[in-house]
């Protein structure tokens, strides 16, 4: 079960900043988080894939100008939310984390290992004392959202003999799990899947996509995952 938010703060260390101190630091500490991952953006799906364009294209770059502006933006917000507390460093890595997997995913399909498995294993680090889930809720959380979108995937392959969703989805929501805890699961995956279909519908009668036509579902969890942490 989740906590309550006045519960956890008597348990987290309260730093003794101002709130414009709170502010320039949260956002200092993610723009120095994004410098590593703006960089594993761009070499990660290459590692993976060599056709992909060896040079930085257009698209890219807006995704890498979109990074660069969220990051710091989530990262107030996140100060907002948790204060002068260790849990808004945690949350900041999080969110950013979560932001360079979704640009990557939109960007090239990839969801890579090297970044959603240790965000998993930070999580269970992170709810060792209850910080944004108790532990035991967090290990069931990170099980649970592995094998959920396992199950989906593994029904929709049974009845259209496709493929639905890459297994690093299934990671994702797991590392979602081990930050959350089991609880927010259910409403994480009905958010982003209502999203995910709504923005799929619009691209559709615009065009811009075919039927049957594959797209990454990275984003939209990450987008669900980002608003249930800013929400507990």
């Amino acid at each position: 079960m989740l906590q309550d938010k006045d519960m956890m703060m008597g348990m987290w260390t309260t730093w003794d900043l101002g709130p414009a101190a709170v502010v320039l630091a949260a956002v200092a500490f993610a723009l120095v988080l994004s410098t590593p991952l703006s960089r594993a953006a761009y070499r990660l799906p290459r590692a993976l894939d060599a056709q992909l364009p060896q040079q930085p294209s257009m698209t890219h770059r807006r995704y890498r100008l979109g990074f660069w502006v969220a990051a710091p933006i989530l990262a107030i917000l996140c100060a907002w939310r948790f204060g002068a507390t260790p849990a808004t460093a945690a949350a900041i890595v999080y969110v950013v984390v979560l932001l360079a997997l979704a640009w990557i995913d939109a960007e090239s399909g990839f969801l890579p290992d090297m970044l959603t498995i240790p965000l998993l294993w930070l999580g269970l680090l992170v709810n060792l004392d209850g910080t944004f889930s108790m532990l035991a809720d967090a290990v069931v959380g990170a099980t649970a959202g592995y094998l959920a979108l396992w199950v989906i995937c593994a029904f929709f392959l049974l009845l259209t003999g496709r493929q639905g969703m890459g297994r690093g989805d299934f990671k994702l929501l797991a590392a979602l799990g081990a930050w959350l805890g089991w609880a927010p699961l259910p409403l994480i995956v009905l958010t982003s899947s209502s999203l995910a279909l709504a923005i799929a519908l619009l691209r559709r009668m615009a065009g811009r996509m075919k039927a049957g036509e594959s797209f990454s579902f990275g984003p939209y969890l990450v987008i669900a995952g980002i608003a249930a942490l800013l929400r507990l």
